[in-house]
């Protein structure tokens, strides 16, 4: 099998272009063999590129520690319903806890993001994953099919649902009424939405590689922002100064890191090609450290 430091650049993007639906699944394949060795090579290549959850599950779904449940959210305006992950401390009981929504790329709710929820709730908060394919069927338990899902699904009405779990996951009468969020791609483009539609509703936000939002809508961003960038993601790295000039302007709390040689996906411990774990283990330090600081106050 190829190891990550074999896997060219170029086989890199064009798994982050198919991802993202701008080539089918036949591109990504030849784009992968003109960079490799033999259509062999490719294939090991594109194997490991692919996500593999089992292996990096690093919080098993059963673990004593934490008590889950899935939980349908009614959301009017959207999409009528949207299901999720709600996971919680087994010691806290019934005490209230502060909240952190969880956000999704775009896949839906898969095995990975059911684990980032499973890790929040081990530091001490009430995590919610909503599945924003759950008008479609839900998460599908393939990450081809997900994607196809996700491209039938109104793009309005999906931010409806995730305004929805958001709303309701901090009016829970186990929430203390503090709310954060986190997301991943798609899932960091919501999470800076809310930060604008929410207003001090909510507290804090800690996207990564998500899309900002338009600079005429910082300034009702109340909840302190923690950006995390992977410097080869040039696109979106290059977006974050303006953000940052535009939240400084407004006086909000930030930070934002560009983590080195790392690009777009680097949390994603499941697709071993794309993970960086210097970058994704100091952005997750800094994001507990970040709702540490401004939800759980």
């Amino acid at each position: 099998m190829a190891t990550e430091q074999e896997i060219p650049r170029e086989a890199i993007h064009a798994y982050n272009l198919y991802i993202h639906g701008e080539i089918d699944r036949r591109a990504f394949f030849d784009r992968v063999k003109k960079v490799a060795v033999s259509t062999a090579a490719a294939g090991a290549i594109v194997d490991q590129l692919m996500p593999n959850y089992a292996e990096a599950q690093q919080v098993k779904p059963e673990d004593t520690r934490l008590k889950t449940s899935r939980e349908t959210v009614q959301s009017p305006n959207g999409n009528g319903t949207i299901k999720g992950y709600l996971v919680r401390p087994a010691s806290a009981g019934t005490n209230k806890l502060p909240a952190i929504l969880i956000v999704h790329e775009n896949r839906g709710l898969n095995p990975h993001i059911e684990d980032v929820t499973r890790r929040m709730a081990l530091e001490g908060f009430m995590a919610f994953a909503p599945d924003g394919l759950t008008s479609v069927g839900g998460y599908p338990g393939d990450d081809d099919q997900g994607g196809a899902l996700f491209a039938k699904v109104d793009r309005t009405k999906m931010q409806e649902d995730m305004y929805a779990a958001a709303v309701w996951l901090k009016a829970r009468p186990d929430s203390t009424g503090r709310l954060g969020a986190t997301g991943f791609c798609y899932g960091g483009g919501v999470v800076n939405q809310l930060a604008v539609r929410m207003g001090p509703d909510i507290q804090a936000v800690a996207p990564f590689y998500g899309q900002a939002p338009m600079a005429a809508d910082v300034a009702k961003i109340k909840a302190a922002v923690l950006v995390h960038h992977g410097a080869t993601d040039t696109r979106l790295a290059q977006a974050w100064p303006a953000y940052e000039e535009a939240l400084k302007a407004a006086g909000v709390p930030n930070e934002g890191h560009i983590y080195p040689d790392a690009g777009h996906g680097f949390n994603n411990d499941a697709s071993a090609a794309r993970y960086n774990k210097a970058a994704a283990d100091a952005a997750w330090k800094r994001t507990i450290e970040w709702f540490n600081m401004y939800v759980k106050k």
